[in-house]
């Protein structure tokens, strides 16, 4: 198995910034692609980002291009999200998920983290 454990969500107001943070432990052997999805009150999780863990070449959904950065670091297995100039529309709970797969294709992720609760105050 894969565990993977979010953390620095948070309470921040509007225009603010954010990073959060994804550890990965266990087999990640099994893994070569990490991302973050996203799932906002009343709505359907969705997908935010993901990256190759050994080429870190990296996908971001249309949404959130320009403001959201992902990266990694190869030797910690950890991934990272980055979100800047923060509407309140990206409250939501975040999750960190991996997989073996294909940037470009969101789906297929074997493994979820708890989620991390991002508020973002107008």
């Amino acid at each position: 198995q894969v565990q993977l454990v979010e953390s620095g969500g948070g309470f921040v107001q509007a225009g603010g910034s954010l990073r959060l943070s994804c550890a990965a432990s266990g087999r990640t052997f099994r893994t070569n692609v990490m991302g973050w999805f996203r799932q906002a009150p009343g709505k359907e999780r969705e997908f935010v980002a993901h990256i190759n863990l050994n080429s870190g070449n990296t996908y971001y959904a249309d949404s959130v291009k320009g403001r959201f950065a992902i990266s990694r670091d190869y030797a910690k297995n950890t991934v990272y999200l980055q979100i800047n100039s923060l509407k309140p529309e990206d409250t939501a709970v975040y999750y960190c998920a991996a997989k073996w797969g294909l940037v470009g294709d969101t789906n297929g992720y074997a493994y979820w983290g708890q989620g991390t609760q991002v508020t973002v105050s107008s």
